[in-house]
């Protein structure tokens, strides 16, 4: 374990890959401040982290502006600074668009792409008055590459959005010491694709298989830790990203 005083907040941190950030940003010993939907979730999760003190969990919905304050001013409160943001939480559907509901294109909207603004908004304001500090959006890799058997228009929209807003934050917050990237995934091995669909989605990426949580924590440790690089969307996809 490295010794540290930072502190990272991870939304979506209860499960998949929000958890295994949580897992990867601990062991490096950092404190955690993490992020769902749901309390019970989340003391799972922490039983499980078996990190003591070093992480806390904040239930709410990370599409609130009320959650990401309470989120970034518990991570003060108890840890005195935050010094990463991962932008993690997020929902996926794979159907035709004609199929979304009104309902379920802003339940898509406000999870996958107002809690960027609302969160980074937040870290923004504490990382200026420091002059330093790490944002990371996890996008997806078909917000970069359509697949056409893959019909996910709502997950173009919305993390193609969040690619662009990286850029944008990245120019934006440069001149306050702050570096603003994204990391995109392909599909990745969690609770989210069953067992008896690997052999369908492994196909789907010029390596041949999916990634691994570890993969994709391995890649925003990266970017929580170079200083000299902003405005990256960096695909962790299997190669899926260069096209078909």
């Amino acid at each position: 374990m490295s010794n540290t005083n930072k502190t990272a907040v991870i939304t979506g941190a209860s499960s998949g890959i929000g958890y295994g950030l949580a897992e990867a940003f601990l062991a490096k010993g950092y404190n955690v401040v993490g992020g769902a939907r749901s309390n019970e979730r989340l003391q799972a999760a922490a039983a499980k982290l078996d990190a003591g003190s070093r992480f806390v969990g904040v239930a709410g919905d990370v599409s609130s502006a009320n959650t990401a304050s309470e989120l970034f001013n518990t991570a003060i409160e108890k840890f005195g600074q935050v010094d990463v943001l991962v932008n993690n939480a997020g929902i996926f559907a794979a159907k035709p668009f004609t199929d979304f509901t009104p309902e379920e294109v802003e339940e898509q909207l406000a999870t996958n792409l107002k809690s960027v603004v609302f969160m980074s908004q937040q870290a923004a304001k504490h990382m200026m008055a420091r002059k330093q500090g790490h944002i990371i959006n996890i996008t997806a890799s078909l917000a970069i590459q359509p697949v056409s058997n893959v019909p996910a228009l709502m997950a173009v929209l919305a993390k193609g959005g969040v690619n662009q807003a990286t850029r944008a934050m990245a120019l934006e917050l440069a001149p306050h010491g702050i570096t603003v990237n994204a990391v995109a995934p392909g599909i990745v091995d969690t609770p989210m694709h069953p067992a008896e669909t690997h052999g369908f989605l492994n196909g789907l990426a010029p390596l041949g298989r999916i990634a691994k949580v570890s993969e994709i924590a391995d890649a925003v440790l990266y970017l929580a830790s170079a200083d000299f690089v902003t405005g990256v969307v960096l695909p962790v996809d299997g190669g899926s990203a260069a096209g078909k």
